[in-house]
């Protein structure tokens, strides 16, 4: 075989990149770092441990491991790698006493020897903000969040279909983006007493510039706020607020594309000899021009521009800089299509753009975040240097809807879920989400964005088994990374597309809601706040079967053994010895009864149920 399925996973060997495994969290060039894996006995006799690492694009053995601790059946052994590069993959062979050499890599052990490309990876570019794998986000779309006193004010504008509070909204068609509720900033200072009551840490706005539709991803200017919105004086006020009450607020920023009706695109256009000309794609005399997806409204960004670059992202007087400073104050950038970027036809300036801008952020404030968009898989291309983390469906979002789908649902190719044409297992979530995780280093995996759902998807509900929701809610605050909510996830809010999923938030009961949620993320928020093994705490799974997944969140502190069903669970068995300290379970949240035998332990829970066991560490 080539790939050694019959050992159990709670008996499998096990590494990631967390501090309990790699032991220098953020190495520079030429560190040596002790990096350890676990070997449990029933892998057989183990004769040697090495790492095998990649040098100037060769890969070499370490000597011999050392055993530094035994628990129970379990070995730990623990190599020393120098960082010879900037960047560095590795992996695990292991030599037993029969003779086989097995190959232990991010995706799982194996008898044959593997590709490189699935190798663990550790670099130097660890730099993001200490505060971000604790963080709880918040998303708000400022059009829909709450409309303030303030807004009566302002008129509709000229492209704007004026809307209540109350109206439907229009999900497709025409009126999509032109649709105005009219949410403004100091709508989001009158509600974040809500938002602390949640557990909210961070919140993150959709664009706040000026646009000719309610998504305002079609930026006219860069230079100010939305005057809608309440403009610089409303945008100074909520961080002010904000930061006061203890929250991080980072905006949303475009480096693709611009709007049509942004003062540069209008400068240029049918104007070859103007200076902004060379910041777009033109022909034909300035009357064509390449734009996101063909559509006219989003004309692309020409990085090759070093004057595009100086007045956007480049440098403490750019547009980047700008909104990072005084008075201001962002604690971070939300990169619009990051995936995008920089990238047309043969020109690929991707990574570069993502430096700049990330070297600028370090230059105003170095204790902010930089996310990156990925609608696809990020792990290869999001290392840490650019983005320190990525706000990516792949390794998450995709397979908890593939999990947890109704199959009675009408639609079935859904906006960036893709098709979901049966339910997959939670066996079969596990093996996804190694797979799109494995590339990531352990410092971004953990800055990474787990969404059940955003303002480009349907609700998670709307598509889900009843009950879904509390237990993808409980894996979003137990999994690494950063979990999202997305304004009326709380309130029970459907929606079939992301733009359907755009609704006011019914703080008058203006439409039908279902508050329970409001708890049970309250409840989440500070169970991830108390147990520091949450933010920072390896991830090893131990069970998955059809309907039932566990897994443990260790550090040196604690270690939280998490159950999540979405079938019923009877006395599932995971070997006892496979998790050190079991027999002293503490059950924390949820409910699920736990007995710990000699042998084996057997678990048992409810359909769509969610539980946190706290146990020593080992």
């Amino acid at each position: 075989m080539s790939k050694l399925d019959h050992l159990p996973l709670a008996l499998r060997p096990h590494h990631d990149g967390s501090a309990l495994y790699v032991l220098n969290q953020a190495p520079k060039l030429l560190d040596k770092v002790k990096i350890r894996v676990r070997i449990h006995a029933a892998i057989g006799s183990v004769e040697q441990v090495q790492v095998r690492f990649s040098e100037s694009g060769e890969a070499f053995p370490t000597g011999p491991a050392k055993a530094v601790k035994t628990v129970g059946d379990w070995t730990w052994y623990e190599s020393v790698v120098v960082m010879h590069n900037p960047k560095m993959n590795y992996r695990f062979l292991i030599t037993l006493a029969d003779g086989r050499l097995l190959n232990y890599n991010a995706v799982g052990l194996f008898d044959l020897e593997q590709p490189d490309i699935n190798d663990f990876r550790i670099n130097t570019f660890s730099s993001a903000p200490k505060w971000g794998p604790s963080t709880i986000m918040y998303q708000i779309f400022p059009d829909r969040f709450a409309r303030s006193a303030h807004a009566d004010k302002h008129k509709a504008p000229d492209w704007a279909i004026p809307a209540g509070w109350a109206d439907e909204v229009i999900g497709q068609g025409p009126g999509t983006s032109e649709q105005f509720f009219g949410g403004d900033l100091w709508g989001v200072i009158d509600h974040l007493d809500h938002l602390k009551k949640l557990g909210v840490t961070m919140l993150y706005l959709t664009p706040i510039f000026p646009g000719r539709s309610n998504h305002r991803y079609d930026a006219s200017s860069f230079a100010e706020v939305d005057p809608l919105l309440g403009g610089d004086k409303a945008l100074q006020a909520l961080i002010e607020a904000a930061h006061k009450k203890g929250f991080k607020i980072i905006g949303d920023l475009t480096s693709n594309h611009s709007g049509d009706a942004h003062e540069w695109f209008k400068a240029s256009f049918k104007n070859p000899g103007a200076a902004e000309s060379e910041f777009y794609y033109f022909t034909e005399g300035n009357t064509k021009y390449d734009s996101w997806f063909g559509v006219p409204s989003l004309p692309k960004f020409n990085w090759k521009s070093e004057e595009l670059r100086n007045r956007f992202i480049q440098g403490k007087n750019s547009v980047v800089a700008k909104w990072l400073k005084a008075p201001f104050g962002f604690d971070g950038w939300r990169i619009d299509v990051a995936n995008m970027t920089g990238r047309i036809r043969d020109e690929d300036m991707y990574a570069e753009v993502a430096n700049i801008v990330r070297k600028t952020m370090v230059e105003v404030n170095p204790d902010t975040i930089m996310l990156g968009e990925y609608t696809g898989d990020a792990a290869y291309e999001v290392q840490g240097d650019g983005w320190q983390g990525a706000m990516t469906y792949a390794n998450f979002t995709r397979p908890l809807w593939r999990w947890m789908f109704d199959l009675t649902a009408k639609d079935r190719y859904l906006q960036n879920m893709g098709y979901i044409g049966r339910n997959e297992s939670a066996a079969e979530f596990v093996e996804s989400h190694i797979k799109f995780a494995a590339a990531f280093p352990w410092h971004v995996r953990v800055n990474n964005m787990n969404a059940l759902n955003t303002h480009d998807t349907p609700r998670f509900k709307s598509y889900t088994q009843d009950g879904a929701q509390k237990v993808a809610a409980g894996m979003q605050f137990t999994f690494p990374g950063i979990p999202v909510v997305w304004a009326g996830d709380e309130f029970g809010l459907d929606g079939f597309n992301g733009e359907k999923s755009r609704t006011p938030i019914p703080w008058n009961d203006e439409r039908p809601t279902d508050k329970s949620m409001i708890e049970v993320y309250s409840q989440l928020a500070a169970l991830r706040k108390k147990h520091s093994a949450l933010v920072d705490g390896s991830l090893r799974f131990v069970y998955a079967d059809k309907e039932t997944m566990v897994f443990c969140r260790e550090n040196k502190k604690e270690n939280l053994l998490v159950v999540a069903t979405r079938g019923k669970a009877k006395n599932i068995e995971i070997p006892t010895d496979g998790i050190p300290g079991i027999a002293s379970a503490k059950l924390v949240y949820g409910e699920a009864e736990l007995r710990a035998g000699k042998k084996n332990t057997k678990i048992s829970a409810h359909k769509m149920s969610f539980a946190v066991f706290h146990l020593p560490a080992a």
